[in-house]
C-alpha cells in the first residue's frame, strides 16, 4: 500500500478528510491496538509513543524502540507495522516536502541524520523532553486547527524546526550515555578491525566497509559513524583509512613488498587508488614515503 496523499492516509484510518493537503496531525490512542501492515509514503513522519509490545520496520530493518518514544521517517522508505500496542498518547505529524518549499527547512532537513537511519535508533525521552516535545505539538495543532491564514505555514514550519533541533540535542545526549554504556564503541570497533586484517580477509574480502562493521556491532553504519565521531571525531570510514594507511607504512617498512603488493595485501585491486589514498592521509605518495625512509 502506498500513500501518495494525506487523504488516502485518513480514509484507511477512518478519519475525516485533512485540514491542509500537505500537512496532517494524529493523536495516538492507547486503547486501539494497530493492525499489522506495510506501507510507504510520500511524506515525513516525525511521531511520539511509547510502543509496549509489536515491531516496527523502516526500511526493511528493526526500529529499535524499547523504552523509546520518537521516530522519524523519510518519504519513500518501507514502513510496516505488527502488532502495535501502545502505552500511553502520542502524536504523529505527517507533512509532504512540498509543504516546505521556498522554506530553508526544505533543504535543511536532510542533514538530520536521524531520518536516515538502516537500522534504525528511537529516540529515548525522558519525561521533561517528552515534554517539550508534547508543548511544540500543542503549538502546531492550535495553528493547524485555528482559521489558517498568510502566517500560519511559517509559524508551523518553525516549530517542526524547533521539534527537529530539539531532537537533534536529545540524539547527541543519547549518543554519550550510549558511549559511555557501550564498553568502549572505538575498542570494539578497532577491535573488529584489527581482527579483519590479522585473520587475512583484507586479501579474502577485500577492503572492509562501514556496513559490515556495524552489523557485528549490532547498530546501523549511520549510527556507528555518529557515534565514532562522538567520541573521536573521526567518522567510522575516516578510522578505517587510517587503520589501512597505518598499516600500508609497517609493510613499506619492512623491505619486503613492493608498492602495488602492498596494495593487494590491504585488499587494494586498484594501486592508484591506494596510492591516492595514502597521500591524502599522509601528504606523501608511497614511493616519496620510502624515500624519506631511506635517508
Amino acid at each position: 500500500m502506498h500513500f501518495k496523499r494525506l487523504s488516502d492516509v485518513h480514509r484507511c484510518n477512518h478519519y475525516p478528510d485533512p485540514e491542509h493537503p500537505l500537512l496532517t496531525l494524529f493523536r495516538c490512542n492507547p486503547l486501539r491496538n494497530v493492525a499489522s501492515y506495510e506501507v510507504t509514503a510520500d511524506f515525513y513522519i516525525i511521531s511520539l509513543k511509547k510502543i509496549q509490545t509489536g515491531e516496527i520496520r523502516y526500511g526493511k530493518t528493526k526500529y529499535d524502540h524499547e523504552s523509546g518514544s520518537m521516530y522519524f521517517m523519510k518519504p519513500q522508505q518501507v514502513i510496516q507495522m505488527k502488532d502495535i500496542a501502545l502505552e500511553g498518547d502520542g502524536f504523529e505529524i505527517w507533512f509532504h516536502e512540498d509543504y516546505l518549499h521556498g522554506h530553508p527547512l526544505h533543504t535543511q532537513i536532510k542533514k538530520y541524520s536521524f531520518f536516515n537511519y538502516e537500522l534504525n535508533e528511537a529516540l529515548h525521552t525522558s519525561p521533561r523532553e517528552e515534554q517539550t516535545m508534547w508543548e511544540l505539538f500543542d503549538k502546531i495543532d492550535l495553528e493547524y486547527k485555528n482559521n489558517q491564514d498568510e502566517f500560519t505555514r511559517e509559524i508551523i514550519i518553525g516549530h517542526i524546526e524547533s521539534i527537529l533541533k530539539y531532537a537533534q540535542r536529545y540524539y547527541k545526549r543519547q549518543f554519550m550515555n550510549r558511549s559511555m554504556l557501550s564498553g568502549g564503541t572505538v575498542t570494539k570497533f578497532q577491535d573488529a578491525l584489527s581482527a579483519y586484517f590479522e585473520q587475512g580477509l583484507l586479501q579474502e574480502k577485500g577492503l572492509p566497509t562501514v556496513a559490515m562493521f556495524a552489523s557485528e556491532l549490532h547498530v546501523s553504519p549511520r549510527y556507528l559513524s555518529d557515534l565514532l565521531k562522538q567520541e573521536t571525531g573521526k567518522t567510522a570510514m575516516d578510522l578505517i583509512q587510517h587503520f589501512l594507511v597505518s598499516e600500508a607504512k609497517n609493510l613499506l617498512n619492512s623491505g619486503r613488498y613492493t608498492i602495488a603488493e602492498v596494495a593487494y595485501r590491504l585488499g587494494f585491486e586498484n594501486p592508484p587508488y591506494f596510492s591516492r589514498l595514502f597521500r591524502k592521509e599522509t601528504g606523501f605518495t608511497p614511493t616519496q614515503f620510502l624515500k624519506q625512509q631511506e635517508n
